[in-house]
């Protein structure tokens, strides 16, 4: 509780409030990138912070590289779904539930 995360592309601060292709979960951390084009290609850092530790952590550049023969390799189609057996919701209020896909 109390972490944030933070993704930084080629040392500049993704700004995804306006980007409907990457979500970052609040929840893991991970950035998730749909239809993947040649202008995304680099290197990609995540930064974590704590306010109440008034702390930031980063941790180490991860390269993004374009295949050019299509192949997906360990990316074969697969579907992940990871709910806890129960939520439990207020009345009235939001609850989120995440599903992802990945492959080609």
């Amino acid at each position: 509780p109390g972490l944030s995360y933070t993704w930084i592309f080629n040392n500049d601060t993704l700004d995804l409030q306006e980007d409907s292709r990457r979500f970052v979960s609040q929840a893991t951390g991970n950035l998730y990138l749909a239809k993947v084009e040649p202008w995304d290609v680099g290197n990609y850092t995540c930064a974590v912070s704590s306010a109440q530790a008034q702390r930031r952590a980063w941790g180490p550049p991860t390269a993004l590289t374009l295949r050019g023969d299509g192949v997906m390799g360990e990316y074969e189609p697969k579907i992940e779904v990871r709910f806890p057996e129960t939520t439990y919701a207020a009345k009235g209020s939001s609850v989120r539930l995440e599903c992802f896909a990945l492959g080609k």
